[in-house]
């Protein structure tokens, strides 16, 4: 999709108009809601690599705030695809 979309102006519109179907939109934000998961996480665990929150209640306390933020930002990208 990328490569047509950049192809030419025609492959973009084609691109573009492939996004108007709802479910072309549903997949695309389960997709980048993985992604933006899995992110969150990966610095979560990059601050646990710098010794913060390693004991039990500090990782349990980032647990949660993870998903927390994870939702929060999945909600945000969910209104900006729609």
């Amino acid at each position: 999709m990328l490569d047509t979309s950049l192809s030419s102006e025609s492959g973009f519109e084609q691109v573009k108009a492939c996004f108007q179907n709802p479910i072309a939109k549903l997949v695309l934000w389960g997709v980048l809601s993985a992604l933006l998961y899995h992110l969150a996480a990966g610095i979560r665990h990059l601050i646990m690599d710098a010794g913060v929150g390693e004991g039990l209640e500090s990782g349990r306390l980032g647990s949660k705030l993870l998903i927390v933020v994870a939702v929060v930002l999945i909600v945000l990208l969910g209104v900006w695809i729609w």
